[in-house]
């Protein structure tokens, strides 16, 4: 696993994941399913990162072109690596991301499971979850 604002951009691939550092050690078999998907995974921590930093690091991996497949992966209930997954509107904004296929994953009992881009946009919006509830 390598550290994501420690990597070159230009050292990347096609697929690559990235992660919420902690979910190796507390999510040891999710993290094996998701080394099928890329073995370019690379890790951060937002507790000790701003989010901004991360965002204009995987900017500049997009821009080199070479990324097609491009996985979100967090232990599911943290405050902190919630943040992982809002990073996908950020880049939205601020580039064309059609050609690229955007997956995000939590995991719980060491089971990944998907969710949606429509789920991630509701969690930041507290007033429409009251209203649901």
């Amino acid at each position: 696993m390598k550290s994501l604002l420690k990597s070159n951009v230009f050292d990347t691939s096609e697929n690559i994941v990235i992660v919420g550092s902690c979910l190796k050690d507390i999510e040891p078999d999710s993290f094996k399913k998701l080394e099928k998907i890329s073995k370019n995974i690379y890790e951060v921590c937002l507790e000790e990162t701003h989010m901004n930093m991360v965002v204009t690091k995987i900017i500049g991996m997009l821009a080199r072109g070479k990324l097609k497949n491009l996985t979100f992966a967090t232990v599911d209930k943290s405050p902190h690596c919630i943040q992982l997954h809002y990073i996908v509107k950020e880049l939205k904004n601020m580039m064309d991301l059609s050609k690229i296929n955007i997956t995000n994953y939590v995991s719980v009992d060491n089971k990944l499971i998907e969710i949606p881009l429509e789920v991630i946009g509701l969690s930041k919006n507290l007033s429409k979850l009251k209203n649901i509830i």
